[in-house]
């Protein structure tokens, strides 16, 4: 069955995280996604009465989930794949700020990053390798 998109969002997060955790690290993934490709934000939304609601992405995004080696093998292939992911590591959790988000970081090198959530956009084929190995979250 095909979506009608010619790019796919995915979200992958680790499969141990609290709940909070799943729906916190997924809004500011997904923000990250948002904020690199504006144009994936449809029209403002109305009701009946005409009251206006903000404007959503206008296509689907998928949330998966894996353990840290899941992650780390979907975070290399968006990196081979030249896709530039969000990403959403275990030190955020400490921090209150945009700023000391981007220092803890900035501080770990790739390789020993730990990862607890990743975003990705892209054409839909290539987006499909990068999850290989995770499940629909649930």
């Amino acid at each position: 069955m095909s979506s009608g998109f010619d790019t796919k969002i995915a979200v992958v997060l680790r499969d141990d995280l609290a709940g909070w955790q799943s729906l916190n690290v997924t809004a500011f993934l997904v923000s990250g996604i948002t904020a690199a490709v504006p144009e994936l934000v449809g029209e403002p939304y109305a009701d009946a009465d005409g009251t206006r609601y903000l404007a959503m992405l206008g296509q689907p995004v998928m949330v998966f989930a894996g353990d840290a080696d899941v992650l780390r093998a979907a975070h290399r292939r968006a990196l081979d794949r030249g896709l530039a992911p969000a990403i959403f590591t275990a030190d955020l959790f400490a921090t209150g700020n945009d700023a000391d988000n981007r220092a803890a970081v900035a501080k770990v090198a790739r390789a020993d990053l730990d990862l607890v959530g990743i975003a990705v956009h892209g054409p839909r084929n290539a987006v499909d390798k990068i999850v290989k190995g995770a499940r629909m979250h649930g």
